[in-house]
């Protein structure tokens, strides 16, 4: 797991950390994307992973896509198409991860950057730290995602400003609009994204967190109905687990459980 070009990981008390290192700006290149895919596939089945947490090393976060990629595809809609769905696909991923994806901002998330951290399922931002989709300033508009998830997580008017202004949002500004839940000193960042990620996973069952955070992430794209009967399904599954019969009993008898994550 540790032979990657563009990418770090550590693994500690079950948090993975994956630190881009692409220097100078940590762009995403078409490798860059690749490998992340990978790395993501497997870590959503590996045993020793319950928490994500993703940060750039150096400057910055993710200044962007790799830009120089985009010169000699120019003119070919298909190049074009595929740049795209690399990039969604990515994004996709990430999201839809059945475990906690935290970004932790270290510096500039900018462009596919900014997007990338859209789709991670928590956000913090160091306080020197700033986020923008500047992509119309290139004749270009925002593709691995973010024209929707940033209406979806603001609202339409906000991502229309946002989008078509190109301006770059100093971190207060991103956590009032909710691209952002948290800010806090540069110094201080990983070791919050750590914390935080701790209490989402700490004295709890894997098996009841991967299914919480699937149906709160489907449900996002799902009617209200469709939400409510997949929450009743994966209910009715744990029902079914040890780990739900060790937690229910060790209530009763005022103890702490111990789960075996099965």
């Amino acid at each position: 797991m540790n032979n990657y070009k563009y990418v770090s990981l550590e693994k500690e008390n079950y948090i993975t950390t994956v630190t881009i290192n692409n220097p100078p700006a940590n762009v995403l290149s078409i490798n860059c994307i690749a490998e992340l895919r990978s790395i993501f596939h497997e870590l959503s089945n590996d045993d020793e992973t319950r928490v994500i947490i993703i940060t750039g090393e150096g400057r910055f976060f993710i200044a962007g896509a790799d830009i120089k990629e985009f010169v000699s595809r120019l003119g070919d809609q298909e190049q074009g198409l595929a740049l795209a769905e690399g990039g969604q696909a990515l994004c996709d991923e990430i999201e839809s991860m059945n475990k906690p994806v935290i970004a932790a901002i270290n510096g500039p998330a900018l462009g596919g950057g900014l997007e990338l951290v859209m789709s991670c399922h928590l956000r913090i931002i160091s306080e020197r730290a700033s986020v923008g989709l500047p992509e119309l300033k290139l004749g270009l508009i925002p593709t691995f995602g973010g024209t929707q998830r940033l209406r979806k997580i603001t609202n339409t008017s906000t991502a229309m400003e946002l989008i078509l202004s190109s301006r770059t949002l100093l971190a207060n500004e991103a956590v009032e609009l909710k691209i952002a839940q948290l800010a806090v000193k540069e110094d201080e960042l990983l070791k919050t994204a750590k914390a935080i990620a701790t209490s989402l996973v700490k004295g709890k069952s894997m098996t009841s967190v991967m299914r919480a955070v699937e149906c709160i992430i489907q449900g996002n794209n799902e009617s209200m109905e469709q939400g409510l009967e997949r929450e009743r399904k994966r209910f009715a599954e744990l029902f079914l687990t040890a780990d739900a019969k060790e937690g229910v009993h060790a209530f009763v008898e005022k103890r702490t459980p111990d789960f075996k994550h099965s």
